[in-house]
C-alpha cells in the first residue's frame, strides 16, 4: 500500500512537473515566437525603409548643381555611396560617382583628396562600363579620371595616355556629340599637353578640338582649349577669335561653373597673346 501510495504520489507529482514543463515550453515558444516576430517585423521595416535610388540621385544632382562649393560635391558623393550600398548594380549611380569624383579631384586644393578622388572615380567608371558598356557616360568619366590622375602624376606613362584615348574614342563611336563634343576636347588636351616623346602633337590637338567646336559651339571649355592650342601653335589671331566668341556667349543653363572657369582661363590667355 505504501509503495502504491508512493507510486501514486510520484505519478501525480510527475504529472504536475510535466505540466509545469509543458507550460514552460509553451511559454518559451510563445516568447521565442514573439522575439522572432519582432525580428521579422524589424527586418521587414528596415527593408521597407530603404530609400529609393531615384530619390538619392535627385538629392545628389541638386547638391552637385551647387558645385562651386566643394562641400556640396562631397555631400553629393556621400549620398551616392549610401544609395550604392543598397543598389550596387545601378549604372546611374556608378557614372555619377565617377563624374562627381572627377570634379572634386580636379578642383580640390588638397593633393591627398585629389589622388583619392581620381582613384575612386576610376573605380566607379570601371563599374559603370562593366554595367553598361554600350553607353557613353561610363567611358567618358572613366577616361576623364584617367586624365586627372595622369595630370597630377609625375610618372604619367604612355599606357595611361592610351587608356584615356581608348575611352574617349569609345565615346565617339557611341555618341560623337556627347556632352557637346567633350570627348574631342579631352583628346585634344591629351595631344596638346603630352610630351612629344609620349605622342604629343599640337596639330592633332587642333584637329580634334576644331571637330569638337563644330559639334558643341556653346561648349565654353572646348573653345578655350582650342584657343590655347592655337596660341601654342603661334596662331594668335585664331586664338583671339575663339576668345571673342567665348566672351560673347551666354552660359548654358546648368553649366555656369564651367563657363566661369573658361572665362577666367580665357582672360589669362588673352594677356599672354597681346
Amino acid at each position: 500500500m505504501t509503495m502504491l501510495y508512493n507510486k501514486a504520489v510520484w505519478s501525480v507529482e510527475s504529472v504536475k512537473t510535466t505540466g509545469k514543463l509543458a507550460t514552460l515550453i509553451v511559454c518559451g515558444a510563445v516568447v521565442f515566437a514573439g522575439m522572432s516576430c519582432r525580428k521579422a517585423t524589424t527586418a521587414t521595416y528596415e527593408r521597407a525603409s530603404v530609400r529609393p535610388t531615384a530619390e538619392s540621385i535627385a538629392e545628389a544632382d541638386k547638391l552637385y548643381a551647387g558645385r562651386d562649393d566643394l562641400v556640396k560635391v562631397r555631400q553629393a558623393i556621400v549620398a551616392l555611396r549610401q544609395a550604392q550600398a543598397d543598389d550596387p548594380a545601378n549604372y546611374d549611380l556608378a557614372w555619377r560617382l565617377a563624374k562627381y569624383n572627377y570634379y572634386l579631384g580636379a578642383h580640390s586644393p588638397n593633393s591627398t583628396e585629389q589622388d583619392k578622388s581620381f582613384y575612386e572615380g576610376i573605380d566607379a567608371g570601371k563599374l559603370a562600363v562593366k554595367l553598361q558598356d554600350g553607353k557613353p557616360e561610363g567611358h567618358f568619366w572613366l577616361g576623364a579620371n584617367y586624365g586627372g590622375s595622369a595630370q597630377i602624376s609625375t610618372l604619367a606613362s604612355l599606357s595611361e595616355i592610351e587608356d584615356i584615348k581608348h575611352e574617349m574614342e569609345t565615346v565617339l563611336k557611341i555618341d560623337e556629340g556627347f556632352q557637346s563634343g567633350s570627348a574631342y576636347m579631352v583628346l585634344g588636351q591629351v595631344y596638346l599637353q603630352s610630351p612629344r616623346i609620349l605622342g604629343g602633337d599640337t596639330q592633332k590637338a587642333i584637329e580634334y578640338l576644331e571637330k569638337g567646336v563644330k559639334l558643341g559651339p556653346t561648349n565654353a571649355l572646348l573653345r578655350v582649349r582650342l584657343a590655347q592650342a592655337y596660341a601654342q601653335d603661334h596662331r594668335n589671331a585664331d586664338a583671339q577669335k575663339q576668345i571673342d566668341a567665348l566672351l560673347a556667349m551666354k552660359p548654358t543653363a546648368g553649366y555656369e561653373p564651367e563657363y566661369n572657369e573658361a572665362v577666367a582661363e580665357t582672360k589669362k590667355l588673352e594677356e599672354k597673346i597681346k
